[in-house]
């Protein structure tokens, strides 16, 4: 390896974890009776995380990823389902 060129890092998303932890989160959402959809958009929208119960851990979970991340997924996964 030649030190004078200039290395290349790329870091690649885990889409799968962003995905698991939206399902995960919605689950836990549903089971405490909350509107899932809604609650999840309370969220995005405001960054808030009282929009997302505590249980089974779903706050901690929607936490680890970045609000953009939830957004790029989810308009990702319509673009693979609506429009291929």
């Amino acid at each position: 390896m030649d030190k004078n060129q200039t290395q290349h890092f790329s870091v690649v998303k885990d889409e799968l974890d962003v995905h698991r932890i939206l399902e995960h989160v919605y689950e836990a959402l549903e089971e405490k009776g909350y509107n899932p959809v809604n609650q999840m958009v309370g969220y995005i929208m405001s960054g808030d995380p009282t929009y997302i119960t505590s249980h089974k851990n779903a706050r901690s979970m929607i936490n680890k990823v970045e609000r953009d991340e939830i957004i790029e997924a989810l308009f990702l996964n319509y673009i693979d389902t609506r429009l291929k």
